[in-house]
């Protein structure tokens, strides 16, 4: 009878514990579900083999081929949503994640170009570093981190970017390091201050690609995680 008890018991644990996940994971979307499907090069059809996912893991190689690389677009367009995912950069490395970008590479040949962007960037070997407001976990070239929570190369960051009607967050290691609002009088003021004010277009659509950027240096994502809101 204890015996019988005893799995039970087991039995009802386990069944509490895979419907708190499911509905932890209820509205996620896996972006690495199916490897780099979903996934493709900006301004093209297809992948180049540059990026590569192996056991669950975004990897941007540097190869010789140029025509093999590129910026990672999604297929799809996001709007409101809440986007986590892991990385992590080998020494000197730098890289992005942009999001709302509109893709018409003829008009945008750059995703930049439209795309605000979560820098991604070893902060003790990359001289982007040295720039105001280019450090890692920063809104690039708009909005530094209110704290520094990055790692060090070759160490992997948890990063959140949640996109709500305007309200714009970024997290570092759990650790909320932008807050802004895009689109009002005041973000239109923060373009126009920075690099971005000789692109008409930065900042504006409220929709868009996420894209990954190949800023030609080694990077890794896992855990790519989107929900919309």
């Amino acid at each position: 009878m204890r015996s019988i008890l005893t799995c039970m018991l087991v039995l009802l644990v386990t069944l509490s514990c895979k419907s708190q996940k499911m509905k932890a994971n209820k509205g996620w979307e896996n972006l690495l579900a199916n490897g780099t499907q979903g996934w493709h090069t900006y301004g093209k059809a297809e992948t180049g083999t540059a990026w590569t996912v192996e056991d669950g893991v975004l990897h941007f190689k540097p190869v010789a081929d140029k025509a093999q690389r590129g910026d990672l677009a999604t297929d799809k367009d996001y709007a409101n949503f809440h986007l986590k995912l892991e990385w992590k950069v080998a020494k000197k490395g730098n890289s992005g994640i942009m999001f709302n970008v509109l893709e018409d590479a003829k008009k945008y040949p750059q995703p930049y170009l439209t795309g605000p962007e979560m820098q991604v960037l070893d902060n003790d070997g990359h001289p982007d570093a040295k720039i105001f407001k280019h450090r890692a976990g920063d809104l690039y070239d708009l909005i530094p981190c209110s704290k520094e929570t990055v790692k060090p190369a070759g160490e992997w960051n948890k990063a959140e970017i949640i996109s709500n009607n305007g309200k714009l967050e970024f997290y570092l290691n759990g650790v909320k390091v932008v807050s802004t609002t895009m689109w009002d009088d005041a973000w239109n003021k923060m373009v126009a201050a920075s690099k971005f004010k000789t692109m008409p277009d930065f900042g504006k659509f409220k929709s868009g690609k996420i894209v990954l950027q190949d800023h030609g240096d080694e990077v890794w994502f896992k855990n790519i995680m989107i929900k919309a809101l």
